[in-house]
């Protein structure tokens, strides 16, 4: 009599390792978004300066309306973790400081020392810096790839922003190299954003205390608060100031910030710096759309070294961040009988 064994099922094998999705593209999708949003600020900003408002007003609106907007993500954050205001609190200061109050105080204040061309060309510098803290701190000279795009990227950002004819000014210029780094700065210190220190909050703590800043400077007469009601035209249709000053706080400086303090952890401090040069060149499209202000042909040749710059960086970082795009090991399932 023979005794008949079951078959045992054969299950095959989890593999060892599983993809992870990658957070690089959506990372500079939405660095992109960051730098459409930011960029419709001066544009429609201009046309309220020139009827009357003064910076400090347009300032104060436009971060404290943001802040507000984002300020469900930081309550949320101090619920959730004791203690997170002490852990904290000295990077979203120095978010604040910086990346919301110090580059507008520095750019605008460089502006009315010398041409707004010259100003924007400097303070976007900040990649370049970036490229030479890294080499400082690791001490080891970046690629060619990466020089080559810096170098690329510039030359574009020279032709996009027109600065034949300019003057040198040494105060100007150094209000607007001091709104360079405060540009670095808000890329280095949005990239600590994560699970712990949760971008939207960092974004919104750091809108609250530029907020405050600029009052305590309007308070004190270096930003005079002056928003008179008044009608502003835009794209050839007369509007009330409310228009635009909403659109520059719920879209231009709530999705900039949020989008950007969300992209910088997933791509890195350099490429986001990088893709935020297309700032500028979205600045133009809206400066022509709203204002009429039509961009030359050579500004259209700078755009296109300016995105030749930005992917050399990439072709770069793709070998620099290889956490991005690996896989992650996943211990084998045994099987089961």
């Amino acid at each position: 009599m023979t005794t008949s064994t079951a078959a045992i099922p054969v299950i095959p094998p989890t593999p060892a390792y599983a993809v992870v999705p990658n957070r690089m593209t959506s990372g500079i999708v939405l660095a992109v978004a960051s730098a459409l949003a930011f960029s419709s600020s001066g544009p429609l900003v201009k046309p309220l300066l020139e009827a009357g408002w003064s910076l400090g007003a347009a300032l104060l609106v436009r971060m404290g309306v943001s802040g507000l907007v984002l300020a469900p993500a930081l309550f949320l954050a101090i619920r959730r973790q004791p203690g997170f205001l002490r852990r904290h609190g000295v990077l979203i200061i120095g978010f604040g400081l910086t990346a919301v109050a110090g580059c507008q105080i520095f750019f605008f204040s460089a502006m009315q020392r010398m041409p707004v061309a010259v100003a924007l060309l400097i303070q976007y510098l900040a990649p370049v810096l970036l490229v030479l803290l890294a080499w400082v701190r690791t001490r080891t000279a970046p690629s060619r790839l990466v020089i080559a795009g810096s170098l690329v990227a510039i030359v574009g950002l020279i032709l996009v922003v027109d600065i034949s004819g300019a003057t040198f000014d040494l105060l100007g210029t150094i209000f607007a190299l001091a709104a360079a780094v405060c540009v670095g700065a808000y890329f280095l210190i949005a990239e600590r954003a994560g699970e712990d220190l949760p971008p939207l909050a960092l974004a919104s703590g750091g809108l609250f205390v530029g907020t405050a800043l600029v009052a305590l400077l309007g308070v004190v007469g270096v930003f005079p608060v002056v928003a008179p009601a008044v009608d502003v035209v835009l794209g050839g249709v007369s509007v009330p100031w409310w228009v635009p000053m909403g659109w520059v706080a719920l879209i231009a400086t709530t999705i900039g910030y949020a989008f950007g303090t969300m992209a910088v952890p997933r791509v890195g401090s350099r490429i986001a710096s990088f893709v935020g040069l297309s700032e500028v060149l979205f600045a133009l499209g809206f400066a022509w759309l709203l204002l009429g202000e039509a961009p030359a042909p050579i500004q259209f040749v700078g755009g296109l070294l300016i995105l030749v710059g930005v992917v050399l960086v990439r072709m770069d970082a793709s070998t620099d961040r290889p956490e991005e795009e690996s896989a992650v090991a996943i211990p084998p399932v045994v099987p089961t009988p």
